[in-house]
């Protein structure tokens, strides 16, 4: 049972959980109108029982329950969980965001994430590693040749990058960070914008790869993100222009 999406069991649980004495039903009532919610008490007896079956509480013979190792434990998950939802949840934000500011500071991270994928890359790339980068890189060219679009290239190749650095936090964070709608659109625009598709980047990034050399990797893929940031910051206006009169 999930009780974080329960109207009663969390709340219920949360006061017990707060209180040093076992507590009842009229406690747990009282309780819930200091914070203007009205319960009846038969309902809130209904949710203890459930909560004692579940081994989240336990009575303490007539002087009502307390919160048991495993409530606590539960309360805990669900915080976590909560926390974790409001950081992902600002995360979706901040990339997903119309305002350029918002925008450097997932790049600048971007930038943080892969300076270090592309420095354990150089390191830690296996041969067959190696050939699946070589492959994703010749892919990007030849859909770049036929005036094709090269998001999707884009974001194999450093995602690539990523996965062969062999750190599989790092590797999530790209992909959290890299992997959504609007930077995909961005870049295709600058793309055709400055005339630059960002391919001779690659080329560089993967040749410092393949040369086993992780500080030329770091400095190459830190170029490369640096010149995104300068091209965004140059023509976001033209960009949020255009993606605004696409929607009309």
């Amino acid at each position: 049972m999930d009780i974080a999406k329960d109207k009663w069991k969390k709340p219920i649980l949360e006061i017990i959980n707060g209180s040093e004495e076992p507590v009842g039903s009229w406690f747990i009532v009282s309780e819930f109108k200091k914070q203007d919610i009205e319960v009846s008490s038969a309902t809130v007896g209904r949710e203890l029982n459930e909560l004692e079956t579940l081994g989240f509480v336990e009575r303490v013979g007539f002087k009502g329950r307390v919160i048991t190792a495993m409530g606590r434990r539960v309360i805990e998950e669900i915080r976590a969980t909560q926390t974790l939802d409001y950081y992902r949840n600002s995360l979706d934000a901040l990339i997903n965001s119309d305002v350029m500011e918002n925008f450097l500071q997932v790049l600048e991270a971007r930038q943080t994430i892969e300076r270090q994928t592309a420095r354990l890359a150089a390191e830690r790339i296996s041969e067959e590693g190696l050939a699946e980068l070589i492959e994703r890189y010749e892919r990007q060219q030849d859909h770049e040749r036929d005036n094709l679009s090269i998001a999707a290239d884009d974001i194999a190749f450093h995602g690539c990058i990523a996965r062969h650095s062999g750190n599989k936090a790092l590797y999530s964070l790209y992909m959290m960070l890299s992997a959504m709608g609007q930077q995909s659109e961005l870049f295709e625009q600058l793309r055709h914008r400055v005339g630059d598709n960002y391919t001779p980047h690659h080329g560089r990034v993967l040749e410092a790869i393949k040369a086993r050399d992780p500080d030329k990797a770091e400095e190459a893929m830190n170029h490369h993100i640096k010149r995104l940031m300068e091209d965004v910051n140059h023509y976001w206006s033209e960009y949020i222009k255009l993606k605004h009169d696409s929607t009309r």
